[in-house]
């Protein structure tokens, strides 16, 4: 996935409230989503510890736990989603059932443990069926733990949520696609799951990165508008970036966006000074103890 910049960039690069409008990939993409295919795998094992229930709004926080240890970052996060009216729902990726934090209990209204492989969208596929047979037409607010944050109260989000399925930000790389950090299905039922059944898939998951990029994110906008309304809060065009969520960052953050990617710290973090970022994250109240290099 090529960047167009290596610099940061300012919100009026982006396009606020976009409506989704499909593009289609180059040839070298379909290519490249050929060979992915050699990447399935079966989807992993789960369990239910703490099944979802009847509720209107469902928040899916989605951990991956590999050491099995919460961090303060996730700490942060669940006390933020807990403060609104919503219900809070985590799928926590771990070796086993019993590497699954004890605190995530006191944390969730539901709980589910997945098997380590598969990717963020095993958890989200395993999510959309247990809310279709527990608590089908709720609204769903799914995000992992790429993020931070929110920084924003959480009851304030879902009315941005304009579309039956909306992006928080949205790109033009590979093809016109949102971003899968974090995003809202509105009335999600029987019909909305089975329309993205192949984004979501019940049987099988990827084991190879190149599998979630190629035939899961990027299609996931495209394959929903065949049966449903699609946009995003904010879009790349591609001119002069192809990640809103990386490289308009800090300026996304000034305008009210609620999270802020943890990557920025990490493999992102020549985009901007870290120590620029920790004091944007200290004055939001986020811990950065752990932070530190």
């Amino acid at each position: 996935m090529s960047i167009k910049t290596k610099t940061a960039i300012g919100i009026d690069a982006l396009e606020r409230d976009w409506t989704f409008a499909a593009s289609k990939p180059d040839m070298a993409m379909r290519l490249r989503r050929l060979i992915a295919v050699k990447g399935i795998v079966k989807a992993p094992a789960s369990l239910a510890i703490m099944p979802f229930a009847v509720a209107p709004r469902w928040i899916v926080y989605f951990v991956y736990l590999p050491d099995g240890a919460l961090t303060d970052a996730h700490r942060f996060t669940l006390a933020r989603l807990r403060e609104g009216t919503a219900k809070v729902a985590v799928i926590c990726a771990a070796a086993t059932v019993g590497d699954v934090p004890a605190e995530l209990r006191l944390m969730a209204d539901a709980l589910y443990w997945k098997a380590l492989p598969g990717f963020d969208f095993s958890a989200y596929a395993l999510a959309v069926r247990e809310i279709v047979a527990h608590s089908p037409g709720a609204d769903v607010l799914v995000l992992n733990d790429s993020v931070f944050g929110p920084f924003v109260p959480a009851d304030s989000l879902w009315p941005q949520m304009a579309w039956d399925l909306t992006g928080f930000t949205a790109s033009a790389a590979v093809q016109n696609h949102i971003q899968s950090y974090a995003f809202h299905i509105k009335a999600l039922d029987r019909r909305k799951a089975q329309a993205l059944r192949t984004i979501f898939p019940a049987r099988f998951a990827f084991g190879d990165y190149r599998g979630a990029v190629f035939l899961q994110e990027t299609r996931f906008a495209t394959v929903a508008a065949k049966a449903m309304s699609v946009g995003a809060l904010w879009y790349a065009d591609g001119s002069r970036s192809d990640d809103p969520s990386l490289f308009a960052a800090l300026a996304l953050l000034e305008a009210g966006f609620p999270f802020l990617k943890r990557g920025l710290l990490g493999k992102h973090g020549a985009i901007y000074e870290r120590a620029a970022l920790l004091e944007v994250l200290a004055d939001r109240d986020h811990p950065v103890d752990d932070l530190q290099r």
